[in-house]
């Protein structure tokens, strides 16, 4: 993970984004935000298990999928599958090393 602090590169609503093998960040103070990095870092399994170029194109699929479905941006964000397994484990310190292969799939 190589992490990169530039406040010009991400839109108003992001704080960060994991493009393999780099996390932007919005500011420096994100780089001890544990859950945030955490979040991030499952990110970059989930890019790496789907070989990074199919995760953003099943991303952005699933992601106009569900704006469809919800009419909504941040809804359908949240709703993203990649985005509901690193939000609802992003506090757990060892996930990671616990974490099963593809396990985003049961939050599809």
């Amino acid at each position: 993970m190589i992490l990169i602090v530039n406040k010009y590169l991400l839109g108003k609503s992001f704080k960060g984004v994991s493009l393999w093998p780099f996390v932007i960040l919005k500011n420096s103070d994100l780089k001890d935000d544990f859950n945030f990095i955490n979040h991030e870092k499952i990110h970059l399994r989930q890019q790496l298990e789907l070989l990074i170029l199919p995760f953003y194109i099943w991303y952005l699929a699933e992601y106009l999928l569900r704006l469809l479905y919800y009419k909504d941006r941040f809804l359908a964000y949240k709703n993203i599958s990649f985005e509901r397994e690193a939000y609802s484990q992003e506090m757990k310190e060892n996930y990671l090393q616990e974490r099963k292969f593809w396990a985003f799939l049961q939050f599809v």
